[in-house]
């Protein structure tokens, strides 16, 4: 039988695992498929279409359905340009604090998971408990939805599902939606000096961003919506971060590029949102062709993220508030893999140790206090299941 990990451990060999999205992952996947193997815990994979990264999905206990699925992602962001004062691979304990790429966002959940998972399997559970740890949760949330599918074709459906982004223990059931396209708009290039005979990119461009402005004005001055109103900011937001394009200052750009990105309150229309920009750029589209054919706006959806929403008397915000002893639940405005699983059929929240403020920063830490009470509730989860 090999060796029986604490979480402790397992945390310090995924932190060596330098899985940045853009990298694949499968050297961590391996070596979590034959620990957890090893233990005699059912393993699946579903692959993307380089076969460069994997979703791992593992099933403990009895081969019956109701399991609870302990959700995380395997990918982190990169390290690059950040000013780190120790080796962000290397899990590092300072001051109460475990620091490393990561900690926070999201391996010291998925460290308590497996642990879990293996114990489950040791102790032979009489409900069952599930894995799904997925990839490119940090460019879109977009490997987790053929994960889902996956896993419920390999195993007996599951009923709730936990996902252990960082709240600081606290039971999140609801959480905003997103949606994201990338903007190429195509201009002609003459000197500024015959501004007229020319297209410039850029400036056609900022009349998307301004209908944006727009939009947002419009949505805060609108009257707050039920669940809206619960959270900060409690309103949709519409966002360009970033734009990109030109050649020099007295030359109209041929090209200017940027993404928007809209975060949804769950009882906000999100596909709304999205077809009326969808709708102006087709405007803007018709009438740089008229000028120029060979101009215009291109536009490509990036990234869908549904949104949480509360449940109610859900399964998944009971248990999650018994194993934590809270009795309060709360909102976030990040989006995470729940919204998916809840979309899926399943009863969702959020849990797990860390503070979001911690995630994607220089010297990433999470509080070892916080990843005591991440094993205090694996612990319980797991006198539940009997």
């Amino acid at each position: 039988m090999m060796t029986v990990l604490t979480s402790r451990q397992i945390l310090d060999r995924l932190i060596g695992f330098p899985t940045v999205s853009r990298d694949s992952n499968l050297d961590l996947v391996d070596w979590l498929e034959d620990y957890l193997s090893g233990h005699g815990v059912r393993c699946g994979r579903h692959w993307n279409e380089d076969r460069r990264k994997a979703a791992l999905i593992a099933h403990a206990g009895p081969w019956t359905g109701g399991a609870v699925v302990l959700s995380g992602h395997s990918d982190v962001v990169p390290v690059d340009g950040q000013a780190w004062t120790s080796d962000p691979w290397t899990l590092t304990e300072r001051d109460g604090r475990l620091y490393g790429r990561g900690t926070c966002d999201m391996k010291g959940f998925v460290a308590l998971a497996v642990w879990a998972v293996v114990e489950a399997q040791r102790r032979g559970v009489a409900r069952p408990v599930q894995l799904a740890l997925s990839h490119d949760e940090e460019v879109g949330c977009t490997g987790a939805l053929p994960m889902i599918q996956t896993l419920r074709r390999t195993f007996p459906a599951g009923k709730i599902a936990l996902i252990g982004e960082p709240s600081r223990m606290k039971v999140i059931t609801g959480h905003k939606g997103g949606a994201g396209f990338l903007v190429h708009v195509k201009g002609y290039e003459v000197h500024s000096s015959l501004l007229p005979e020319g297209v410039s990119a850029i400036m056609e461009g900022a009349r998307l961003i301004g209908w944006l402005n727009d939009r947002n004005a419009a949505i805060q001055a609108a009257p707050r919506l039920p669940v809206g109103a619960r959270f900060h900011p409690p309103f949709t937001t519409l966002h360009v971060g970033r734009i990109e394009g030109g050649t020099a200052h007295n030359i109209t750009a041929a090209e200017c590029r940027f993404a928007v990105e809209i975060r949804c309150v769950p009882d906000d229309d999100l596909e709304g949102h999205a077809r009326a920009f969808r709708d102006e750029a087709l405007r803007l589209d018709a009438a740089l062709k008229a000028r120029r054919p060979a101009e215009g706006v291109d536009l490509e959806r990036f990234f869908d993220v549904p949104a949480l929403r509360p449940e109610g008397d859900g399964a998944a915000e009971a248990l999650a508030c018994a194993l934590t002893g809270e009795n309060g639940t709360g909102v976030v405005a990040y989006g995470t893999e729940a919204g998916q699983f809840q979309d899926a059929g399943y009863s969702a929240v959020v849990c797990g140790p860390g503070d979001i403020a911690q995630a994607h920063q220089a010297d990433e830490y999470l509080e070892i206090a916080e990843f005591q009470a991440g094993q205090r509730f694996m612990e319980r989860l797991l006198e539940r299941l009997g």
